[in-house]
């Protein structure tokens, strides 16, 4: 099949895509295609200790590991490396395919459920020198931005009331007649009722003017930067508006009962999103997947999710980030949007997804990374080393990928092939976090190889198996009637958007794949 030009793929697959039981064949043998190509969990191991114990089948605090750890000597030093990543000629590459949108929806995403322990929620008495090795992840799909990480946060981010008219809703405030969450803050100060969330990370560099936009999000990333709370944002008011008709089709429910039903429904419809708008954007595949439950019903790699350190680091995507983003019609340089939602504020939503969808992402690989962002690169290598991970070699062996023979098997680009092997003694040697992101893009997909197949495994077998989608969960009476009527009027975010701004979206592009972008 793939000897056949791209647009001859395409045609045959929407023959197959128009006859119902033809396509969830299909759908069904990519997905198991792509997920089976590493064993299913529960991971023998975890980043704690290098032999299987109870604690390391049970303790989800510390991160899951693919392959066990190969502590490696004369590594090279990470800080000589950071060349590999750092700009050719201070130049941008673009990326053909992909807008602002798509590292935003990643980013959010990521944010919510691969959650690498940050330094202001270590546990009590844990040794501060292996957060990195542990997570704050709950490791279910749980739109906990949103709704927040524990039951306390939750239901400090509620309206609460048994009033008609406001059951089941999340807390809100109306600015310039559009609906955000609350502010976090008050003379500078965070709201009491609110001192029971996450602090936002990298508060530490705010000002006043800053700390005076951030919203009360259950997320502490929620607040980085103006297109994550754009989203969370467009996810409190998709909330409120199921929890009305919710409410309008039920009085009798209590304010829990309503907040529930909605919540059940917006983290669906949140990871129908997943599969049938971002994953559908990185496939090069020539049919669109859809987020069918049935498909992890039965299947043998359905168990319990646990996010692994390799995952963690695997979505480092800063180079997919351009210099500067557009905001009301205007760029703005990306560093004066960092924890500030003005923006955001200032646009509404439908301008700030119309901004972020006529912005053009850059391309994720090697040499280029802006200067600011290298100390990040540089700290995920060190992390990897952390973690004594295996070679990038060894996990293309685990992804049934071909392992490198040489340098160039690695990069097609001669200038990084050959500063590889400067760095290393052989292919085998390169460490994961660097030959992720020094292969090549694969063509029609914004990722390179190992990191399209990495992101598409755990995409599937962490979205398909949420409790929400088991076989005797995934019923109307679990939604209701207007929540399963929005999961299945829901495939991408335009359809979450066009529900939630005045007057709809109307004819505004709002997209992860650029109208330009013609295949490959």
């Amino acid at each position: 099949m793939s000897i056949l030009p791209y647009s001859v793929q395409r045609a045959l697959f929407a023959v197959i895509e128009a006859i119902p039981p033809a396509a969830a064949l299909a759908n069904r043998w990519a997905i198991n295609r792509v997920v089976n190509r590493a064993r299913p969990r529960p991971h023998p191991l975890n980043t704690e200790r290098d032999y299987v114990w109870w604690g390391g089948l049970t303790d989800r605090r510390w991160s899951g590991r693919h392959l066990p750890p190969r502590p490696r000597d004369n590594a090279p030093d990470p800080k000589a490396l950071a060349d590999l990543f750092r700009r050719k000629d201070g130049a941008q590459r673009m990326c053909p395919k992909s807008t602002c949108l798509f590292p935003a929806f990643a980013q959010y995403l990521t944010d919510g459920f691969i959650r690498t322990e940050s330094e202001d929620l270590l546990p009590v008495g844990s040794d501060p020198t292996h957060r990195l090795k542990r997570n704050t992840s709950n490791h279910d799909i749980d739109l906990c931005p949103l709704y927040g990480r524990t039951r306390e946060q939750t239901l400090a981010l509620r309206h609460r009331s048994e009033t008609g008219g406001q059951k089941g809703r999340l807390a809100s405030q109306l600015i310039d007649g559009e609906e955000y969450a609350p502010f976090l803050y008050e003379d500078d100060k965070v709201k009491p009722h609110f001192d029971v969330l996450d602090p936002p990370l990298g508060l530490s560099k705010t000002t006043a003017e800053q700390r005076a936009t951030l919203f009360a999000f259950g997320g502490d990333r929620a607040n980085s930067v103006p297109q994550v709370a754009m989203l969370n944002t467009l996810f409190l008011r998709e909330h409120n508006r199921l929890a009305a008709e919710i409410e309008a089709d039920h009085p009798a429910w209590d304010d829990d009962r309503v907040f529930e039903t909605a919540r059940n429904s917006v983290i669906v419809m949140f990871i129908k999103i997943i599969v049938e708008d971002y994953i559908n954007h990185i496939s090069p595949l020539p049919f669109n997947l859809r987020a069918d439950p049935s498909v992890a019903w039965n299947a043998v790699w359905n168990k319990p999710n646990w996010i692994t350190t390799e995952f963690s680091l695997l979505y480092r995507w800063h180079a997919l980030i351009p210099d500067a983003l557009t905001w009301g019609g205007q760029a703005r340089p990306v560093a004066s949007t960092f924890m500030n939602n003005a923006p955001l504020i200032e646009n509404g939503l439908l301008s700030a997804f119309a901004g972020i969808s006529a912005t053009q992402a850059a391309e994720l690989g090697p040499r280029n990374t802006a200067e600011p962002l290298l100390h990040i690169e540089v700290a995920s290598i060190e992390q990897d080393r952390d973690c004594a991970l295996a070679s990038f070699s060894d996990y293309c062996d685990y992804m049934s990928q071909r392992r490198p023979v040489n340098f160039e098997a690695i990069s097609s680009d001669p200038d990084v092939a050959g500063m590889l092997r400067n760095a290393y003694d052989r292919p085998r040697d390169v460490d994961f976090h660097v030959g992720l992101f020094c292969e090549d893009r694969v063509p029609n997909s914004p990722l390179p190889n190992l990191v399209l197949k990495f992101v598409a495994l755990d995409a599937f077998s962490q979205a398909l198996t949420n409790p929400l989608l088991s076989r005797h969960v995934f019923k109307q009476s679990t939604f209701s009637g207007p929540g399963w009527r929005a999961i299945n009027r829901t495939q991408t975010l335009r359809d979450v958007v066009d529900r939630n701004v005045d007057g709809g979206a109307g004819d505004t592009f709002i997209g992860m794949t650029r109208p330009e972008w013609r295949p490959e």
